[in-house]
């Protein structure tokens, strides 16, 4: 090769540089602009439709739009650029490398903006919540779910891109059925503890913030997962259990339908206690505490015993903590009447004395 020849080429070399390294310019500042451009156009028509969503969605993955629209455009000029086979495959891979994880990227933004947006729109720390619990328990239990498939479908996505991964696959999907067999067997539980998730979700027996009882514990449900559930205990502690706990074993439910409960106190007195003296101790007691609700107010005898009468004080509240205060302040209200206004009606134990016959 002459000399002419070696400059003639090295030129040659530089323009086809030039002409990539500006092809790859002009795509990614189209890409930019029409970036920005649909995220403009879109945030105006979702404010035109008062969408409020939609408006959070454009307003806040501005990140993965700037990465995912330049990324399009590379990929689009591709033909275009005067590459070497090697250099052509390797920007090939690189480009959807990167393609398949600003998809990614944006899919989790949206589905994190997505849930943070319905959270804010059901507030759980009202009284009547029932119907906020449930939103938030659905949308957090759907949003693991996408959140799985998401990641699962992009990984598999960037292990087909290399060609030895994919022989490697084909490989072992065509020749290794009894070890998918063994791993169907050994996933079974896990696949269980998945759907288990889903009728969790969807059925709902238990949602965010019930309260339950379980375990001989009660307490609140503070999470719910695909796999399992957090409880906390009235005491702090919290108790985790497998979601199908819920689907498989009974329950109690305090919160399933409302969140008002009605709770009893036992009192037990003498057969001589004037029962009508302590309804009426009972009703001022419930009115003047802010706990109650005004709605259930009943004394009743309900058994009676060798040597006492068993009374059950019954009342209402708003929730399972408040009705637990109420029950104690009530217990303890009436007792304190019984000692101090009618102290010789207390249970007793009666004994007849008999004189010896000699």
């Amino acid at each position: 090769m002459t000399v002419t020849q070696g400059l003639a080429a090295a030129i040659e070399g530089l323009s086809d540089l030039f002409i990539v390294l500006l092809l790859v310019a002009a795509a990614v500042f189209a890409g930019l602009i029409v970036g920005g451009l649909f995220r403009l156009i879109a945030r105006s028509i979702a404010r035109r439709q008062h969408a409020s969503l939609a408006v959070e969605l454009t307003g806040q993955i501005r990140g993965p739009l700037r990465l995912l629209f330049p990324l399009l455009a590379l990929a689009l000029i591709q033909p275009l650029l005067p590459l070497p086979p090697a250099l052509d495959q390797v920007y090939h891979d690189l480009v959807r490398i990167l393609l398949i994880v600003a998809v990614m990227w944006t899919a989790l933004r949206a589905l994190a903006i997505s849930e943070q947006w319905l959270l804010q729109q059901f507030n759980v720390e009202i009284a009547d919540n029932l119907h906020a619990r449930k939103i938030h328990t659905q949308v957090r239990v759907i949003r693991r779910i996408a959140l799985t498939i998401v990641l699962v479908v992009g990984i598999a996505a960037l292990l087909l891109t290399f060609e030895p991964v994919r022989q490697i696959g084909t490989t072992l999907l065509a020749s290794a059925g009894i070890l998918g067999l063994v791993v169907g067997f050994a996933a079974q539980k896990t696949l269980g503890l998945v759907v288990a998730g889903l009728q969790v979700a969807l059925a709902q027996p238990i949602r965010i913030d019930d309260v339950v009882v379980l375990e001989g514990e009660w307490g609140r449900i503070e999470e719910i997962t695909l796999t399992y559930v957090v409880v906390r205990i009235w005491d702090r502690r919290r108790l985790v259990v497998p979601v199908t706990y819920f689907i498989e074993r009974p329950f109690q439910n305090w919160t399933r339908v409302s969140a008002d409960l009605l709770g009893s106190v036992f009192i037990y007195v003498d057969y001589t206690f004037p029962v009508p003296a302590l309804r009426e101790a009972l009703r001022r007691t419930l009115e003047a505490s802010p706990l109650w609700d005004r709605e259930v107010c009943v004394l009743q005898v309900t058994d009676s015993r060798e040597q006492t009468l068993e009374l059950r004080a019954l009342m209402t509240a708003t929730d399972s903590p408040t009705l637990w205060d109420l029950r104690c302040e009530v217990r303890e209200a009436l007792v304190e009447f019984i000692r101090s206004e009618y102290p010789d009606h207390l249970p007793r134990l009666r004994a007849e004395m008999r004189p010896q016959v000699d």
